[in-house]
């Protein structure tokens, strides 16, 4: 490179917002080149998919700014959090393994005397900006600070719902060790997390941390935090495995059939966790509906709906899709009863044991904004907005 052209490099790196990341680069980059993943310069699907909105923008902009619509994709009511989060994990659990769901992916999961988490999210926007971007739509269970310590902190992508600069910058204070899709250790970097405390993995690539065995596998989605998505860092589901279980989380992801695969593999799972939430007819390769996300899990165990629990993530935390708010539980709850496979549904930040118990009150219903007229010209009010309900104007794009 020229000296003009490594001035402009650093002028344009210096100009990019912190939030943005960076682009891999050097024997990070020479690593990308040899994935088996990665063909004419971008990583690609295990199955086709299109990751731009697809129809018509004049069909969709109608459908997600219409009043009524923008009414259901909130809650109209406060999101019941869970009240004693800190208290209930200051013991250990019984079983070797809790779960708790922070909120859309983020989950803490106890296993075998180890705390992994799956992407963490504290902050108040998905967004690079603190004041455009979907807002969460209710508070997080319990400070980041206050959370305890983590043997692993495990991303799918670099999406801002999966992937925030804050939260990250924090937990390198803990001393954690962070596991990430190749490419995304770029960002890490540049946040400040030590190359010794990362470790970047391709599909079906395994490290040990604590005595856990994590394993990144195939998903069906995309990645990109900047202006210019190149497609150079990878996206995964994860596989976690202990002494005595093992847990599934699914990252982002379109349907594919591939789930029966890593079933096979890796599986059967005491616990999968699968997302269910942000998806629309425009862009259905990249996120599954709640009726995919139970053919997953069933996948994932072999075909045997019995077999394990599903826990459904990716929902109920940010405004991200033209969906009613409260669709994906309803959702999953049914396509569970259906199929005969166990659903649960907890409420942000309720840690459970699937040996002991699971919690499947429909909380959701409480708080779910009802249709915006119960007859013609009769106009129900509208819950507060904020951390407690209200739409986000700003247009979704199916980055989450």
């Amino acid at each position: 490179m020229t000296g003009s052209g490594q001035n402009r490099s650093r002028l344009s790196a210096a100009l990019r917002p912190a939030a943005f990341g960076a682009d891999p680069a050097g024997e990070r980059m020479e690593r990308i080149r040899r994935s088996p993943n990665f063909a004419n310069g971008v990583f690609v699907n295990p199955v086709g998919a299109r990751t731009a909105p697809s129809g018509s923008m004049l069909k969709f902009l109608p459908t997600y700014f219409r009043k009524e619509e923008r009414v259901r994709r909130a809650p109209a009511g406060t999101v019941p959090v869970y009240p004693t989060t800190l208290a209930d994990l200051a013991t250990p659990p019984d079983s070797g393994l809790r779960l708790t769901w922070m909120g859309h992916s983020s989950v803490l999961a106890e296993i075998d005397g180890r705390r992994v988490l799956f992407d963490p999210v504290w902050g108040e926007r998905c967004s690079p900006f603190s004041l455009v971007g979907p807002k969460r739509v209710h508070p997080v269970p319990v400070p980041l600070r206050e959370l305890g310590p983590v043997d692993a902190v495990v991303i799918s992508h670099d999406h801002y719902d999966h992937l925030d600069m804050p939260t990250i910058r924090a937990l390198v204070r803990t001393g954690t060790m962070f596991v990430v899709p190749l490419g995304v250790g770029a960002h890490l970097e540049r946040w400040g997390v030590p190359a010794d405390r990362m470790t970047e993995l391709d599909w079906h690539e395994s490290t040990e941390v604590a005595g856990l065995l994590l394993t990144a596998t195939p998903a069906r989605h995309f990645c990109g935090r900047a202006l210019r998505n190149t497609q150079h860092t990878l996206w995964a589901s994860w596989v976690v495995a202990g002494p005595e279980h093992r847990i599934y989380h699914s990252g982002d992801t379109g349907y594919f059939p591939s789930f029966a695969e890593i079933g096979k593999a890796y599986g059967p799972f005491d616990a999968t966790m699968i997302q269910i939430g942000a998806y629309s007819e425009f862009w259905p390769d990249i996120h599954m509906t709640p009726e995919e996300g139970l053919r997953a899990h069933v996948d994932l165990q072999g075909g045997d709906p019995a077999a394990g629990i599903m826990l459904p993530i990716h929902w109920g935390t940010f405004n991200l899709a033209p969906h009613p708010w409260e669709e994906p539980a309803e959702g999953s709850v049914t396509a569970a009863r259906a199929a005969g496979a166990t659903v649960t549904m907890p409420r942000p930040g309720q840690p459970f044991e699937p040996a002991r118990g699971l919690p499947l009150e429909p909380w959701w219903r409480a708080v779910a904004a009802r249709p915006a007229t119960d007859a013609p010209g009769v106009e129900r009010p509208v819950g507060p907005v904020g951390a407690t309900g209200g739409a986000d104007p700003a247009v979704p794009i199916p980055q989450a």
